[in-house]
């Protein structure tokens, strides 16, 4: 895509969604640290279900210390991987205390060397919670760089590079919300919503699909 395409691209976005955020609930740093940890393979609404309670009761590593790893559990237990997680939180906890003071480092090194926290929920946890320019490259993502040809690579850490290249510095502190969203709930995976889509005509992915109405009136009929 060039960059003029690339501009109009996520023009498009911003005027459809002018100042867009995280769906999982969080109270601070360090929550929006475990929200996103336990995020891995599950949806953010399961995880916001799981956190309701254990945020209104833990929102410090010294909290979530004390509770330990069996008393994390009964609260994420409906979250996919809950016995790892639970182990990496608590692991992650005594780390953050042990080395930063109990609070959550805005570097992505230090981020990347806390137990179960990986480049990706670094670079969440930078943009959110520190307002770094860092795209996070989930299957959304990927799947939207690819598909669109904005930023096409074999693997997320391409994307994300290709992405850093092509995104316009208006739009680097939001991108990484745009291009989720867009790829939750219109470019999704099965059956992208090219009919409703406010940069379909930028987009490489061929052919666009078509709107459920007009496939329905195409259909033939049954006798």
């Amino acid at each position: 895509m060039k960059k003029a395409e690339a501009f109009e691209f996520y023009r498009r976005l911003a005027e459809a969604n002018p100042a867009p955020e995280t769906e999982l609930a969080y109270v601070n740093p360090y929550t929006l640290l475990v929200a996103v940890a336990l995020s891995a393979q599950a949806t953010d609404v399961g995880v916001n279900k799981a956190t309701r309670a254990l945020f209104a009761e833990v929102d410090t590593p010294e909290q979530m210390v004390a509770l330990g790893e069996e008393g994390l559990k009964r609260y994420i237990r409906t979250i996919g991987l809950f016995n790892t997680k639970a182990k990496n939180v608590i692991a992650l906890s005594e780390r953050l205390i042990a080395e930063h003071g109990g609070t959550v480092p805005a570097s992505r090194d230090a981020l990347e060397r806390l137990p179960g926290v990986g480049r990706k929920t670094a670079n969440v946890v930078m943009n959110v919670a520190f307002g770094a320019e860092t795209i996070a490259v989930d299957t959304h993502i990927f799947r939207v760089g690819n598909r669109t040809g904005l930023a096409r690579g074999k693997t997320p850490l391409a994307v994300e590079l290709r992405l850093e290249k092509v995104t316009p510095a208006p739009f680097r502190r939001h991108a990484h919300h745009w291009l989720i969203l867009h790829g939750r709930y219109i470019c999704k995976a099965r059956r992208p919503e090219c009919w409703r889509c406010p940069v379909a005509d930028l987009c490489a992915f061929k052919p666009k699909t078509p709107a459920p109405e007009a496939t329905a009136a195409k259909a033939p009929m049954q006798r």
